[in-house]
């Protein structure tokens, strides 16, 4: 592969006056960024607003996101430090600085999700018939139940582990919730006191819910129905207290792929030393004694600051056992089920609906059943010769793999490019390759030294007129399930161009070849970085020449530092520009003489966040991109990733004015970046129409006219920066 370049080819543009340097540094801090990114998912478990179970998933995913935070970007800061690498970011912040800053942030955080349970959420679910009954309150009758439950079913999973001289402590799992007791032994002279750990079974429910004839829906906790037997566990002996607590460990792969010779195997071994990672954190039940603390703390070689004391429930993600089965719909989300979008709707012959045009798919507004159906139909289709896929994260539901193994049968050629490194999907990725292969299926595994990132399906069709490529290229991964509630953009095409560019990229990806120029792709890691400097450097251009400039972007998360000082010289030359960023930003928005014309927000809803669209103004032209890379340094050189221009009209006028502009014109969901990297809630004077867009994305759906082929008929949103919002136009 040949070197790729970092620098962007000097442009002939005008020359953008430096302005005076900012007191702060320019960049935020990118950790410190994403967890304020976790604190606007928080807020919607304290929305009185949302609806109360939707609180409580909001609350568990507010835990679990944390949780991969301390595995992966903690854990990287504590290797830093312990390196002693003190090369300060693009923020100015060193990693020693960072982790403490890191420490204070989540410390408040976890308070303010412990308050929102004991406070809000607990007594609003017990209000509405959900209780969470303690050991202490409960009746005989409960006991009893109890107690056959435990010798039933908990007794014979649960393994006792002293911790004295000949019993080491024991290696504790990842993420695993687990009882810390102290047990004394004897009596008088002769007693003494060991300590004893008990891990709580993930494969039993962490909620067990107490029969009711009147169908109450009282719940005792796992972990308390085992301090509830703690002595039948430690027979002879008498448990004098105990508390919760749970270990989270470094979980990233380290895997030298130059070295290793199956990918495949590196990585599943890799998997099984990321359940015993170097400890990176300790949650603990508050009132845990301080020489049990210490000593676990000693033990896992963590420090002071690694340790997290928690006041109300540990791990909240043992909530969700309580969701399960059936609930009450006015404590859930309104049902929504997405229709066919219009431009598929009527053609049983899918392959028929892309000759006539370009098809725009926005998920979960419209059914992910067309890419579905498109892969399912190529698979049965006597005219296909030839499938090639790309898959990220394959997830549970056996459709796309299954057309796929199905499309082998029936006489076709099938490459799928499988990414093992998927982080926390790669177990699911190897199954998954295993059952591939086994059907027949060509499976590769891409390019050694980077991630296969890019959503692309090929099909080849011996059309009556000749050989036809149709291309499916998307924002999301091919997996039916995350695409219920992920928002995500797809294009189903049968354009020669991008035919021959998404041939010319599988064969790269799965052959020694080098990349060939492209026709209407851009990819990463060759010139996508270089790509993007050039657009924004067309509009601070042309705004320099006195004409219109207007960026307007969508994505996850913006970190590249070049891309940032790119977009600080277009405001500085008059571009307005309007980024909708889901998580971390470290641009820093508003500031006077270096962003005044940048705004920022970010959207947390019902569905996540989570399509890349660009657009560009062109001074009338307006060009827009879609694509699977976020503004980040690892997106634009470690990872293979695609961006394509829209070029059917209706479709590009489609994303401008709706898919673009009704998460601008969002005053209920949408919260705005401010100078000082916090956030505040879009404000929505007398008068202002309320708008939430994900509930307009879900009526324009359902409206009986649709988007033809992307087409939109609707009157579109025209907005422009509100004083409310900037304080400035």
């Amino acid at each position: 592969m040949p070197p790729i370049s970092r620098k962007r080819p000097a442009t002939a543009a005008a020359q953008v006056p430096t302005s005076p340097a900012p007191a702060q540094s320019p960049f935020l801090n990118r950790e410190l960024s994403w967890l304020e990114f976790n604190q606007r998912v928080l807020e919607e478990a304290q929305d009185p607003g949302v609806p109360l179970l939707e609180r409580v998933k909001f609350l568990g995913i507010t835990h679990s996101n944390l949780d991969e935070f301390f595995e992966v970007r903690v854990a990287g800061l504590k290797q830093q430090v312990e390196t002693d690498s003190a090369e300060a970011g693009p923020d100015g912040m060193s990693p020693a600085r960072c982790l403490r800053a890191v420490s204070r942030r989540v410390r408040t955080m976890m308070g303010d999700a412990g308050r929102s349970w004991s406070e809000q959420l607990q007594p609003a679910l017990e209000a509405a018939g959900f209780r969470f009954l303690r050991p202490e309150t409960l009746d005989e009758a409960d006991r009893l139940w109890l107690d056959g439950y435990f010798r039933e079913k908990v007794h014979p999973v649960l393994t006792p582990l002293a911790v004295d001289p000949s019993h080491p402590f024991p290696q504790l799992l990842n993420k695993s919730l687990n009882l810390i007791t102290r047990i004394r032994i004897g009596s008088g002279r002769d007693e003494t006191r060991r300590l004893a750990i008990v891990q709580v079974p993930r494969v039993l429910p962490a909620l067990i819910r107490l029969p009711r004839p009147d169908g109450e829906r009282d719940h005792v906790f796992l972990s308390d129905l085992i301090g509830m037997h703690l002595a039948e566990l430690f027979a002879g002996t008498e448990p004098v207290g105990h508390w919760l607590f749970r270990v989270t460990r470094n979980s990233e792969l380290y895997i030298d792929e130059e070295e290793v010779s199956n990918l495949l195997k590196a990585v599943e071994a890799e998997l099984h030393n990321r359940r015993k990672g170097e400890a990176v954190r300790l949650e603990i039940s508050a009132g845990c004694p301080e020489d049990i603390r210490e000593e676990l703390v000693a033990t896992l070689g963590l420090e002071s600051q690694d340790v997290y004391e928690v006041e109300a429930l540990l791990a909240p993600g043992r909530l969700l056992g309580m969701l399960e089965g059936e609930l009450p719909r006015e404590l859930l989300d309104p049902h929504f089920i997405a229709p066919v979008a219009a431009a598929a709707r009527g053609h049983r012959d899918l392959f028929e609906a892309i000759r006539e045009g370009d098809m725009l798919l926005h998920h979960p507004f419209e059914t992910f059943d067309t890419v579905v159906r498109f892969l399912q139909q190529a698979a049965e289709d006597p005219r296909v010769l030839a499938i090639k896929q790309t898959l990220y994260r394959t997830g549970g539901d056996r459709r796309i793999v299954g057309a796929l193994m199905d499309a082998v049968k029936n006489g076709k050629q099938v490459t799928a490019v499988v990414e093992l490194k998927a982080r926390f999907d790669e177990a699911n990725n190897i199954a998954w390759s295993r059952r591939l292969e086994e059907a027949g299926v060509h499976v590769v595994y891409g390019l050694v030294g980077y991630k296969i990132h890019g959503k692309t399906s090929l099909v080849v069709r011996n059309d009556p007129d000749g050989i036809r490529r149709y291309v499916h290229l998307g924002t999301g991964n091919y997996n039916a399930s995350t695409a219920r509630f992920y928002t995500d953009v797809g294009l189903l095409t049968c354009r020669p161009e991008f035919g021959e560019d998404a041939t010319h990229l599988f064969n790269m990806l799965t052959g020694v070849c080098q990349p060939r120029p492209m026709r209407s792709l851009v990819l990463a890691p060759f010139d996508l970085h270089d790509h993007v400097g050039r657009l924004i450097a067309r509009e601070r251009d042309l705004a320099w020449r006195g004409l219109p400039g207007r960026i307007v972007a969508k994505m996850n998360a913006l970190v590249d530092e070049e891309t940032i000082r790119s977009l600080y010289e277009a405001s500085q030359a008059g571009v307005e520009i309007d980024l909708v960023i889901r998580g971390v930003c470290c641009l820093r928005p508003g500031v006077p003489g270096l962003s005044d014309r940048i705004r920022v927000r970010s959207i947390v809803d019902r569905f996540l966040e989570h399509s890349r669209l660009w657009h560009f103004g062109n001074a009338g032209q307006p060009e827009v991109w879609v694509t699977s890379a976020d503004w980040m340094p690892r997106n634009f050189f470690k990872r293979i990733e695609v961006a394509f221009p829209l070029l059917d009209g209706r479709i590009r006028d489609r994303v401008i004015h709706e898919i673009l502009e009704l998460p601008l014109a969002d005053n209920v969901k949408a919260r705005l970046l401010q100078p000082d990297g916090s956030y505040v809630r879009a404000a929505r004077g007398p008068g202002v129409e309320v708008v939430r867009s994900q509930e307009r994305f879900m009526d324009l759906s359902r409206s009986p006219s649709g988007s033809k082929r992307g087409r939109t008929d609707r009157p579109a949103l025209r907005v422009r920066p509100s004083p409310d919002e900037s304080g400035r136009r």
